[in-house]
């Protein structure tokens, strides 16, 4: 799958959304690490462009992000997580929904349980790494139970955002 010059030029836009959605969530008062604001371009970007797009804006966007802005902190070490979590977030959603044509709400969850697993793996490596002991409950509260409202949040918006921009952007009308 090649990266059109249109590709690219969408990516980089919903980098940018990547990049100014968790300071605007800042902003009003909202936690990234609730709502998870930076998931939903990335997600998008999958769905809507192609899951090579969606890979690609996973792995820019959090580095882009901590360079401009600081966050996702390097330490503790969310930024290396999330690089992952992410880029499994917009390949994984966009294989599932562009080329397998699954449904929107399966292609949401298969991504979102894809980026949780290599959130968990990632988080496992880290904790070797540094050394670092964690309760067992603490992880699986990180991983889920903390994002569970910017879960719902996006099987709930994400679907409308698609179907509203999936003309303009795929080129394709419903």
């Amino acid at each position: 799958m090649n990266l059109t010059n249109s590709r690219m030029a969408k990516g980089a836009l919903f980098i940018a959304l990547g990049v100014l959605f968790p300071q605007l969530f800042h902003l009003i008062g909202f936690g990234g690490p609730v709502f998870l604001p930076m998931h939903i371009p990335v997600l998008l970007a999958g769905l809507l462009v192609c899951p090579i797009a969606g890979l690609y804006v996973g792995l820019i966007t959090p580095v882009l992000s901590y360079f401009l802005t600081g966050m996702p902190p390097l330490s503790p070490p969310i930024l290396p997580i999330m690089f992952f979590e992410l880029a499994t977030y917009g390949l994984v959603a966009g294989i599932l929904y562009r080329k397998l044509k699954l449904n929107i709400f399966i292609s949401l969850v298969g991504a979102m349980i894809s980026g949780r697993i290599i959130y968990g793996f990632v988080l496992i490596i880290m904790l070797n790494i540094f050394a670092l002991q964690l309760p067992p409950g603490l992880t699986l509260k990180a991983a889920i139970i903390t994002g569970m409202p910017g879960m719902l949040t996006q099987l709930i918006f994400i679907p409308i955002l698609v179907k509203s921009l999936a003309g303009g952007l795929r080129g394709v009308k419903y």
